[in-house]
């Protein structure tokens, strides 16, 4: 039994260590994870894993992110003054006669593609949302640039939680109508569609992160409704949608339409200017008018909309603007982070995402 269970380990360890390969976490952590699957060395078997496992067989598209896992590992192993494989050597000289024309393209902020593993801890085989190969993998094309011009192409902590929360609670969203402001890459919109959410409508105000967006639901198996396909009635089956939304432009009626049971958004409290406009979508869309069967307009769901909103809050100045605001929008707001804290890490490997730093918050009508 005590075998067993030392197999097991060591093959979740190893798991690991290629799921932080294939996020594309720092080559850093990716060498610390592979040192627990051998008591701390960098065994040849754990440099065997790293070249034929990670690298050779799934780095394609990635080959700097490579070139600096082999050199890093290279480095690691002669200062334990240990023996580099040969083909660790090969490999990391293959990617060096190739490095220079990648390394400009990367400079020119090319995306890449990074596979982000949800691993699902032993014992959850009856949860809905885990599947039964145990680890749901979404791939995701996305910038490195994190902080200029690609932001809304990047992957940040807050949807990273968000994704953990859907995947968690999927009871909160089965079924239901759900709505995300500002989708990003689009991996909370994934998440949903994978709980099976009725609706799942996905927005954002700039149009190069919703082609981007698209390009992603296209690569995860997902068919989603533009204008195009809605003018030849071919959209009646697909539960994702894609919406170009800018806040400052929405109308009230436009946004009344779509009559979301869930409104959800990653990482939407950090500039002050666009509070106002961000703040009067939620209004609509959490309290506006919605339609009978029969035509008529009533004011009153029969189960009141909420909005989940997931943020790390970098300044308490902003962040204090953002609630002053929404009082006077005669919304309320509280602190779930606590009460609804994603139960399991499905992310155990990604040392880069401090879950410890995002809040949870509900906003709902008065």
């Amino acid at each position: 039994m005590a075998a067993g269970e030392n197999s097991a380990e060591a093959e979740s360890q190893y798991l690991h260590v290629l799921s932080a390969f294939l996020a594309m976490e720092p080559v850093d952590s990716v060498i610390s994870l592979a040192r627990e699957c051998s008591g701390g060395s960098l065994t040849e078997s754990v440099q065997r894993f790293l070249w034929e496992t990670c690298v050779k067989a799934a780095a394609s598209g990635n080959a700097s992110y490579a070139k600096r896992l082999l050199k890093k590992l290279i480095n690691e192993v002669e200062l334990e003054k240990s023996e580099v494989l040969d083909e660790v050597y090969e490999e990391y000289a293959l990617h060096m006669s190739a490095a220079s024309k990648e390394d400009t393209l990367v400079k020119e902020n090319i995306r890449i593609t990074k596979f982000i593993s949800f691993l699902f801890p032993e014992g959850l085989y009856k949860h809905p949302s885990c599947p039964s190969s145990r680890k749901l993998v979404v791939p995701l094309q996305c910038s490195l640039n994190m902080l200029e011009g690609d932001t809304g192409c990047s992957i940040w902590p807050s949807s990273l939680f968000l994704s953990e929360f859907v995947l968690s609670y999927p009871e909160l969203f089965t079924d239901r109508s759900c709505f995300e402001v500002g989708s990003g890459v689009g991996l909370v919109g994934i998440c949903l569609a994978h709980v099976k959410a009725k609706k799942v409508i996905l927005t954002d105000g700039d149009l190069l992160t919703l082609s981007n967006m698209k390009l992603n639901l296209e690569r995860n198996h997902l068919n989603y409704e533009d204008e195009l396909l809605k003018q030849h009635g071919e959209a009646e089956s697909t539960r994702v949608k894609c919406i170009h939304l800018p806040w400052e432009t929405a109308t009230d009626s436009e946004l009344s339409e779509y009559r979301p049971d869930i409104v959800l958004g990653a990482d939407v409290i950090y500039d002050p200017s666009c509070f106002p406009h961000l703040l009067r979508v939620l209004v609509a869309l959490l309290r506006g008018p919605t339609k009978r069967d029969n035509g008529s307009l009533e004011t009153e769901r029969r189960s009141p909309a909420v909005a989940y909103v997931a943020s790390v809050i970098r300044n308490a100045d902003t962040f204090n603007a953002f609630l002053t605001l929404v009082d006077q929008m005669d919304l309320s707001i509280t602190d779930l982070t606590e009460e609804l804290k994603p139960p399991y890490e499905l992310l155990p490997y990604m040392h880069s995402y401090d879950r410890s730093s995002v809040r949870l918050f509900s906003i709902s009508s008065r």
